[in-house]
């Protein structure tokens, strides 16, 4: 049973809230409710920076389950993470595109605005302040580690030279020390319960990214469904002649129903 609750369907995409998300509106509720609009607008932004990777996926064939917003942000889930490094850049920089977008967006409001007084991105204004939220949105998810957009965009240009796996290493480790730092900064430093938890979702995402491609990597390698150098057709097995020697053997009897495309 999910526990989300269905916002609606929009461009195909399935949208939901998570009961959670109730947290950031508190603070609206006790007293400010001058925020509630911003608090809503901003993350109206983060549902269109989530479209926009939803939909750059959609151009390379690739569709979205559903997009699901937390109080940390919000998650579009693809039915598959490409593996071409150059289709990987342009879905992981699309979402912070949109945020830098949107502050130009907001700026151009602000200067044909009816005071004529213009946007500053340090004015109180409510454009002004939301531009700043998208701007800081924006770099925050460029960090070039895992889980954040930037880690993506890290391992995209890795792989180029190391490959799929060992890039994918490199920025997990990158996001699980930066998670510690982060974790560090907000006990000692900002002293905020928030910051501190979403340190521990960065490290506990960033191992779970490495351990997910890890394991499709060994599929790829040795599993029974992929057409790769260790698939073996309908009824034939590799076999271990020894030496580091393995042939492809014709299957027999029961025995082969059972590990007909399996690499043992």
């Amino acid at each position: 049973m999910r526990l989300s609750w269905k916002l609606g369907r929009f461009a195909g995409i399935d949208v939901f809230v998570h009961p959670t998300f109730l947290i950031v509106l508190l603070p609206g509720v006790f007293g400010g409710r001058d925020a509630i609009p911003l608090i809503l607008a901003l993350f109206g932004c983060v549902l269109l920076h989530e479209f926009g990777h939803a939909l750059m996926a959609r151009r390379f064939g690739i569709g979205t389950v559903d997009i699901t917003l937390y109080p940390i942000g919000g998650v579009a889930r693809l039915m598959r993470i490409p593996r071409a490094p150059g289709a990987e850049f342009l879905i992981a920089i699309a979402g912070p595109c949109v945020n830098f977008a949107i502050v130009a967006i907001l700026a151009v409001l602000g200067f044909f605005s009816m005071d004529g007084e213009g946007l500053s991105l340090d004015q109180g204004s409510f454009l002004g302040q939301l531009a700043t939220l998208n701007f800081g949105l924006g770099i925050f998810n460029l960090i070039p580690a895992f889980p954040m957009d930037g880690g993506r965009v890290l391992r995209a240009a890795l792989s180029i030279g190391l490959g799929r796996t060992r890039a994918t290493t490199i920025a997990a480790r990158l996001g699980r020390i930066l998670a510690v730092v982060f974790g560090v900064m907000a006990v000692f430093v900002t002293q905020s319960f928030l910051h501190l938890i979403l340190a521990i979702f960065i490290f506990l995402a960033s191992r779970n990214e490495e351990l997910q491609v890890l394991g499709e990597e060994r599929r790829r390698t040795f599993g029974e469904t992929d057409q790769s150098i260790w698939y073996a057709p309908p009824g034939y097995r590799w076999v271990d002649r020894g030496g580091g020697l393995w042939q492809l053997s014709p299957v027999s009897t029961a025995r082969g129903a059972q590990g007909s495309n399996r690499w043992m």
